[in-house]
C-alpha cells in the first residue's frame, strides 16, 4: 500500500492506493481520504507527525495493518529547503517565522521537517512540490495529457506552479523550481505582505488568504459579487487577473508552452468567471510567443490535489 498526502497552507488529506497499475492506465482509486485542517502549532514537527497519524487512522479505518503501508507520496506547498539531504517545508502559510507575527500564524517556525520523520517508518519517501505532482497527475490522468510544454497552476490558499518543458519536469536545485507566485508583475504593494517576506508579489496579491485581508471579505463573496455585477467588486477581479494573467504570460514567453491547466479552490470555485479573463491577459501579446497558447480547467477538476501525491509513486 502507498500513503498519499496531500500538504495545503489551509488543509492536510491523507488517503491510501494499492500498489501497481490500473489495468487501462487510469489512476487508480484512492482509500479512505481524510482531510483537516493542517497543523500549525506546538513544535515544527507537528505536521510530520500529524501525517504518521492520520495515516493510522486511515489505515484503522479500512481495516489495513499499518505495516502494509511502505511508501509515502508528498505533495506540498513549497518552498523546501534541504538539510542533511532531506526536505523541509519552508512554506509561507505554514511556518510563521519566515515573515513574522505581522503575518498572524500561530508559530515561530521557520521549517517544518517533513522527509527525514516519515523515513523512519517509510520504506520510500518521496516529497514534491504540490503544484508538480498535480502537474504530474495532470500529464498522466488529466488535461495535459501529451503535452510535452506545459505548465499546472493552482490559485489557492497560495499560488504554485508545476513546470514542463520539452517532456521533462523542472525540478531546481533544492526542488523549487516554479514558485512563480513570488515573483512581482506589478507595482502595487498596499496591504500585501505575503508569507515569504515579500510585500507585493503575485501571492501577496492575489492568493485566497491575501484577498480576505487585503479586501476585507473572503474571496468568494468577492467573486459573487463581481459576477453579480457590482463595480468596485468587478475592479477589484479585474485587478486579480491582470496580476495572475500578467505571471501566466510571463511563464509563457520564459518557457514557450502551449497549455496551462488551472486549478485550486480560488479559481476552480469561479472558473467560468475567471478564465476568459485570464486567458484575455495572454491573447494578442506577442503572437509569436502566445498564439494558439490555452488555458484550461484542470482535468482532474477539483481532486487534482488528492491524485497529485500518488502520481508522485505510480
Amino acid at each position: 500500500m502507498r500513503a498519499c498526502v496531500d500538504i495545503g497552507g489551509t488543509k492536510l488529506a491523507v488517503s491510501l492506493a494499492a500498489d501497481g497499475q490500473s489495468l487501462d492506465g487510469s489512476a487508480r482509486p484512492l482509500l479512505g481520504r481524510r482531510s483537516e485542517p493542517t497543523a500549525k502549532t506546538g513544535d515544527n514537527f507537528a505536521v510530520a507527525r500529524q501525517i504518521l497519524r492520520m495515516v493510522d487512522e486511515v489505515c484503522a479505518e479500512q481495516k489495513i495493518a499499518p505495516e502494509a503501508v511502505r511508501r509515502v507520496g508528498v505533495s506540498s506547498a513549497g518552498p523546501f529547503v534541504l538539510n542533511a539531504g532531506a526536505i523541509e517545508l519552508a512554506t509561507p502559510n505554514i511556518c510563521g517565522g519566515i515573515a513574522g507575527p505581522a503575518r498572524g500564524l500561530p508559530n515561530d517556525w521557520m521549517t517544518a521537517p517533513v522527509e527525514a520523520p516519515l523515513a523512519v517508518r517509510f520504506d520510500e519517501v518521496r516529497v514534491e512540490n504540490d503544484a508538480v505532482g498535480a502537474l504530474e497527475a495532470e500529464r498522466r490522468w488529466g488535461a495535459l495529457q501529451g503535452v510535452g510544454h506545459c505548465a499546472y497552476v493552482t490559485w489557492s490558499t497560495g499560488i504554485g506552479v508545476g513546470l514542463c518543458v520539452d517532456g521533462r519536469v523542472l525540478h531546481g536545485k533544492n526542488g523549487n523550481a516554479g514558485h512563480a507566485g513570488h515573483t512581482f508583475v506589478v507595482d502595487d504593494d498596499s496591504n500585501a505582505l505575503c508569507g515569504c517576506g515579500n510585500v507585493g508579489d503575485v501571492e501577496g496579491l492575489t492568493a485566497g488568504n491575501a484577498i480576505a485581508r487585503r479586501f476585507g471579505q473572503p474571496a468568494e463573496a468577492l467573486f459573487a459579487a463581481a459576477a453579480a455585477g457590482d463595480a468596485a467588486a468587478l475592479a477589484r477581479v479585474d485587478a486579480l487577473c491582470r496580476s495572475m494573467g500578467r505571471m501566466l504570460y510571463n511563464l509563457v514567453a520564459t518557457l514557450d508552452l502551449e497549455r496551462i491547466s488551472l486549478g485550486g479552490s480560488v479559481f476552480w470555485n469561479n472558473r467560468e468567471f475567471l478564465l476568459p479573463r485570464l486567458q484575455a491577459q495572454i491573447d494578442g501579446r506577442l503572437p509569436s510567443l502566445t498564439a494558439g497558447v490555452t488555458l484550461v480547467p484542470a482535468g482532474l477538476g477539483d481532486k487534482v490535489g488528492d491524485y497529485a501525491a500518488l502520481a508522485l509513486l505510480d
